[in-house]
């Protein structure tokens, strides 16, 4: 195996401008993506500020994008163990006030997603912490 050529730089995946349930349905798309290609990799995630004025509850069933919660919880149960195995960090850049049970989710690390993660406000920071955890 080419080691040199496991190694490449974050993957960015850029969900600011979706409505919730379609940035989460993208990020593990992505991920599960990134899982297939069985080389190490680090993303960063730059996710969707809430709607204006009110934080929607997640709805149990179908969403606009065709996947419910149960079924976004069930692919990350399929790709997690993709993540352990090849994922070196998930930077999560998030506005202050997202909702409370995303901070959760972002904050949960290892434990949820089966790899380091970090989440800051800032892209920069973010940049630079998966570029470090790629060895970039």
């Amino acid at each position: 195996m080419d080691i040199q050529g496991a190694t490449s730089a974050p993957r960015e995946i850029d969900t600011s401008g979706l409505p919730m349930d379609q940035a989460q349905a993208l990020v593990l798309d992505e991920l599960r993506a990134l899982t297939e290609r069985a080389e190490p990799f680090a993303a960063i995630l730059l996710m969707p500020a809430p709607p204006e004025g009110r934080t929607p509850a997640a709805p149990a069933s179908a969403s606009a994008s065709g996947t419910s919660t149960a079924e976004r919880v069930q692919a990350l149960k399929l790709i997690r163990p993709g993540l352990t195995e090849f994922c070196r960090g998930l930077a999560f850049v998030a506005p202050a006030d997202i909702p409370a049970e995303r901070a959760e989710a972002i904050h949960s690390g290892e434990q949820l997603w089966g790899c380091p993660t970090m989440a800051t406000q800032d892209v920069t920071a973010a940049r630079a912490w998966a570029g470090v955890r790629v060895g970039g």
